[in-house]
């Protein structure tokens, strides 16, 4: 099965959610931000898939597309040939940073012991943090998570909705 035909239902069930609460972040039904803050954390915590060890699966060379959450597959390693141990060094701030950031964005969302006036600048810079660790140890695997970066700085720039 390509990437693509893999990806696809979970692609079109992000873009389902994602309209989901922005309906609902824009109408100012109550449960909208809780759900925002829920999904904002998920993401977050999706990149800690990082330091879990590769799961063992009697399928996993028939594909060609091994575990992208790993380190190694990092173009600095492969291509620049940098030493794995510093990369993986690199991965793991920048995961925790990421994890943080978005901790910390969801629970502005709904202003639970984060300002919620702090809220645009933790979702830009969870994004960006994100973005940064999917470039780093980029695998055709993770570009939902792009798309779900993207979506978090769009709904802040586009000021239809803010948790201040």
């Amino acid at each position: 099965m390509s990437l693509e035909r893999a990806l696809a239902p979970l692609a079109i069930i992000v873009a389902v959610v994602a309209l989901a609460v922005w309906l609902m972040l824009v109408n100012d039904i109550v449960l909208g931000p809780w759900l925002l803050a829920v999904l904002v954390f998920a993401h977050g915590w999706v990149h800690l898939m990082f330091v879990f060890p590769k799961p063992a699966s009697p399928n996993d060379g028939s594909t060609g597309r091994g575990y992208p959450f790993d380190f190694a597959r990092s173009w600095l390693v492969t291509r620049q040939g940098l030493d794995l141990g510093l990369v993986s060094r690199i991965g793991l701030v920048i995961m925790a940073v990421t994890f943080v950031l978005s901790l910390l964005a969801a629970l502005s969302t709904v202003g639970i012991l984060i300002p919620t006036d702090w809220w645009a600048g933790l979702m830009i810079a969870a994004a960006t943090a994100s973005t940064m660790m999917l470039l780093l140890f980029y695998s055709p695997a993770l570009i939902l998570g792009f798309a779900i970066n993207a979506l978090m700085v769009v709904l802040v720039l586009s000021g239809t909705w803010s948790a201040s």
